[in-house]
């Protein structure tokens, strides 16, 4: 399968039908000299780009709107505008982005626009209470919008184990608890307001469960505890929780009966990719189901140079996503 984009490298990508039409909101990667670590130092992007298309048909164009954020243009980031998500209520889009603030913490930005392809005007600051990375944006059938977010290692969800907002750099060390009969650090999520652009109550922690236990996922289960890359969709009536493993590199997804979880581990979506990363969105165009994705075939292998692809997917008829293998 080939790369939706092959004249920039693009990563991260969150796709949402709006007007009609597959928008694409990935990260942007770029050539660098910086050399692996698990602070995640190599993915160094400074914009973001928006990119639109009318089918997903291999052969259908799409379009590249330039560039519609920057880094200079948003006076609380130091650098690294990580993976973005996008969404639509009243009348508005809002680009929803991670970078390190002047201290290097993680917090998680806002932009608005009248049309989703941009450009988009940054706040001046931070939503008040966000940290780590990877914002998801869901908008209910009710209107209530749902921010979900975090990331291990180098996204800093475990600089948090003292409470919200209590960033513990003593953290920095350990990657995460381990251990047997520790839990594993669960992603977040919070109401926003109804303009969008802050949270409407506490931040909470998700839980995912193990259906043979009932019990939380523990923090040594590799295969199958959260650990970024979050996002979120409905299918008849039930809230699908989907997420990256990180080291072992599947996409998995979780089922629940509220925004807010519980969720319950369902299984495999994606088997892994050429890459380190592996970060998704799953959206419904034309009466089909479509995973977006990346890796790193365009780039042959080099791990911070990765390429948006997308698949279809499909569900049994107990509402299980079956495991798709890479293309």
């Amino acid at each position: 399968m080939a790369p939706l984009i092959t004249h920039i490298y693009t990563a991260d990508p969150s796709a949402h039908v709006f007007e009609g039409k597959i928008y694409i909101y990935p990260s942007h990667d770029r050539e660098t000299d910086i050399q692996f670590n698990d602070n995640g130092d190599q993915y160094d992007m400074v914009d973001y780009h928006v990119f639109s298309t009318e089918s997903l048909d291999p052969a259908a164009p799409v379009t590249d709107h330039g560039v519609v954020l920057k880094m200079e243009d948003i006076p609380w980031v130091s650098k690294q505008l990580w993976a973005p998500d996008a969404a639509f209520k009243n009348g508005k889009y809002y680009l929803y982005f991670p970078a390190r603030d002047k201290q290097g913490i993680f917090r998680i930005g806002v932009a608005v626009s009248d049309r989703p392809e941009g450009p988009f005007t940054p706040d001046p600051e931070p939503i008040k209470g966000s940290y780590s990375i990877d914002p998801a944006v869901f908008v209910d059938d009710d209107g209530e919008a749902y921010m979900y977010f975090g990331g291990l290692w180098g996204g800093q969800l475990q600089c948090y184990q003292k409470g919200n907002n209590i960033f513990d750099a003593e953290w920095q060390g350990p990657k995460e608890p381990s251990g047997e009969g520790v839990y594993a650090l669960g992603p977040r999520v919070a109401k926003l307001t109804d303009d969008m652009r802050q949270f409407a109550e506490d931040v909470r922690e998700i839980v995912i469960l193990a259906p043979e236990t009932g019990k939380p996922i523990a923090a040594d289960d590799h295969d199958r505890r959260f650990f970024e890359a979050s996002w979120m969709h409905k299918y008849n009536g039930k809230y699908y929780f989907s997420y990256s493993t990180g080291d072992t590199h599947y996409l998995c997804y979780a089922v629940g009966d509220s925004p807010y979880g519980p969720f319950t581990y369902g299984g495999r979506i994606l088997e892994p990719v050429l890459g380190w990363t592996t970060h998704h969105s799953i959206v419904e165009f034309q009466g089909r189901w479509w995973l977006f994705h990346h890796d790193c075939e365009l780039s042959k292998g080099v791990d911070h140079l990765r390429s948006v692809k997308v698949k279809e997917i499909f569900y049994d008829s107990e509402g299980r996503i079956l495991t798709e293998k890479p293309e």
